[in-house]
């Protein structure tokens, strides 16, 4: 069981069901009606709220994030830097920073992740990720100004959970000081490549559990993917979010596929004036850098979820992060040694054999 779950006798929840009471005659808001709606990787929780039938709106959603744990701050101002670039983000109904309470929309109840899983035709795929293609080039307009900046140190940084927590605890196999060393070159490399990219708003994690598939509403964006969880977000290379939604580590996209989705962003971001790679071989060269900076720290932060958080729900995905991050790894000489590491830590068996 995840240690932070919330249950009804916890002083949290009391404190947040005291909260919507005082909200409930202004919102419509039906106490008697609030169910867990999700949990993140982080400290977040969410709860849905039925609401009176005389409200515009059939549901919303209480959000419940600790200040001493989540930037609630970063996420109001996140969330109106995207409304204003006319992106499809949750409207905040009312908040208390103080206790890291928030009533925002509620956007739908399926992601694109839950669609996938439940047997998504591949015309209603197709057009959703056209959507979702679309969204991205219009994000990535976002002015950056305000925001934190993806740089060296941090990226070099997201990295150190590879060795620590999906080398050394998940998987038993501790790195030598070679292997480290040889690590830290590939790392740095990396890197460097990766900063090369122009800087634009970065989400960090635009892919399928956090495009939503939007109900109820008749706006001029009803086409358009809700976008969540986004406070996270940074000034930073502009490969990154289409790595994020092509590589998805939740579902399992083949290479034409990925192919054909980077593509058609290439040809809207450039179409839309975004700072892409004129050529294409480039760009594809630099996003898949890109995805392979963001498979190895996920590798990681999925372990660490695991062994640390007790959410062991992460645990199937490594799998296809590993197998992302082989895909892009073979395609590179400079990766070779990684892949060795990665032969010898995951204990997978080196085929030999006659070539002709």
């Amino acid at each position: 069981m995840d240690s932070r779950s919330r249950t009804p006798t916890d002083p949290r929840h009391q404190a947040l069901l005291r909260w919507l009471a005082d909200l409930a005659p202004e919102h419509g808001l039906i106490l008697e009606d609030i169910s867990p709606a999700s949990s993140d990787a982080s400290f977040r929780r969410y709860y849905r709220l039925a609401t009176c039938p005389a409200t515009p709106r059939g549901s919303v959603m209480a959000m419940d994030a600790p200040p001493g744990r989540e930037d609630n701050p970063a996420f109001v101002h996140i969330s109106h830097l995207l409304r204003q670039t006319g992106l499809a983000v949750p409207r905040i109904l009312a908040r208390d920073m103080d206790q890291g309470f928030l009533l925002i929309e509620d956007l739908g109840r399926q992601t694109y992740y839950h669609a996938i899983v439940a047997g998504l035709d591949d015309a209603r795929l197709q057009a959703l990720y056209r959507q979702a293609l679309a969204a991205l080039v219009q994000m990535q307009a976002t002015p950056v100004d305000t925001l934190p900046v993806y740089d060296r140190e941090r990226l070099l940084g997201e990295l150190q959970v590879f060795a620590e927590w999906y080398a050394g605890r998940h998987l038993g196999m501790p790195l030598t000081d070679d292997e480290q060393a040889i690590l830290a070159g590939i790392f740095s490399a990396l890197v460097a490549h990766n900063l090369q990219a122009a800087r634009v708003f970065v989400h960090r994690d635009f892919h399928s559990p956090n495009l939503i598939i939007r109900d109820g509403d008749n706006s001029s964006n009803d086409s358009m993917p809700g976008i969540i969880d986004y406070q996270d977000a940074l000034a930073g290379p502009i490969t990154y979010d289409i790595a994020s939604l092509v590589m998805d580590a939740r579902t399992t996209w083949d290479e034409p596929q990925q192919l054909d989705w980077a593509i058609r962003y290439w040809e809207a971001a450039r179409t839309a004036g975004l700072p892409v790679d004129t050529d294409f071989a480039r760009f594809h060269e630099a996003y898949e850098w890109m995805s392979l900076q963001r498979n190895l720290r996920i590798l990681g932060v999925f372990a660490r979820l695991a062994h640390r958080d007790g959410k062991h729900h992460y645990l199937p995905h490594l799998p296809r992060v590993s197998a992302y991050v082989r895909q892009v790894a073979r395609r590179y000489g400079i990766f070779g040694p990684l892949l060795r590491i990665l032969d010898r830590i995951e204990q997978t068996p080196v085929v030999s054999g006659y070539t002709f």
